[in-house]
């Protein structure tokens, strides 16, 4: 099988959630591939380290940090982005929580903060970037999770969050079309992250994914590999 070459020469990439996990493997799989990788997330240190390894890996890196699910927060991070690259071809909406309890278990803030961090900020961020993506003529994609589709006891509140991810996707594909925005969306099973380990600390090691199988997918779907692909949802998980 031919692999598939990934240039994103002269893309200028914000990825959420970019402190660690899937975000870090996905900002260095983009700077690999020739783009500018803005990191965006609330804890600076961890940013740095991204930043220090997209360097490292011979990628350009800029980093703000951003609440994703604050306003102004958002709007400062595009603002900036803007200001520092004149610039945004790709979004990568990844930020979000993982919350496990059972609902009648489930304190309120811990609902909301899941709501905020898995919902809000999708809105926040494709609704201030989407001026910018329209005159790049860009992509948006989106980090839902396997937890939409099947349910999992104790994941009602993050799998309902992703369920939302997955129908916004389909509706801002809609509602980009005319402007030539495409927006996709990922589905990762189980990946080897300190998410998945604050939530599953015995989840078996040979059945998880390494967070860089979900950057390649992110990677070709922000290629012209995927120029005509929007709308969609594809799964990436071992459990498949």
């Amino acid at each position: 099988m031919n692999k598939i070459s990934v240039d994103l020469s002269g893309t200028v990439a914000i990825i959420t959630g970019a402190g660690r996990g899937i975000g870090r493997a996905t900002a260095i799989r983009l700077g690999k591939a020739g783009a500018t990788v803005v990191l965006a997330a609330r804890t600076e240190s961890d940013l740095n380290e991204s930043a220090q390894q997209v360097q490292t890996a011979g990628g350009r890196a800029v980093v703000i940090p951003t609440d994703v699910t604050d306003e102004a927060s958002v709007q400062n991070l595009i603002d900036n982005t803007i200001s520092e690259c004149g610039q945004i071809n790709l979004l990568f909406n990844n930020a979000g929580v993982a919350p496990l309890a059972k609902v009648d278990e489930m304190p309120v803030e811990v609902f909301d903060n899941n709501i905020n961090a898995n919902i809000r900020s999708v809105y926040l961020c494709s609704r201030a970037a989407w001026p910018h993506l329209a005159a790049s003529k860009g992509a948006i994609i989106n980090t839902a999770s396997v937890a939409a589709f099947d349910a999992f006891p104790g994941f009602a509140a993050y799998g309902a969050a992703k369920a939302f991810v997955v129908a916004f996707t389909k509706f801002l594909a809609r509602e980009g079309a005319d402007q030539n925005i495409r927006v996709n969306c990922v589905a990762p099973g189980a990946v080897e992250t300190g998410m998945l380990r604050g939530a599953f600390p015995d989840f078996p090691q040979d059945a998880t994914l390494d967070p860089d199988e979900i950057a390649k997918m992110v990677a070709i779907l922000a290629s012209d590999a995927a120029l005509y692909s929007s709308g969609q949802t594809i799964t990436v998980s071992k459990s498949i």
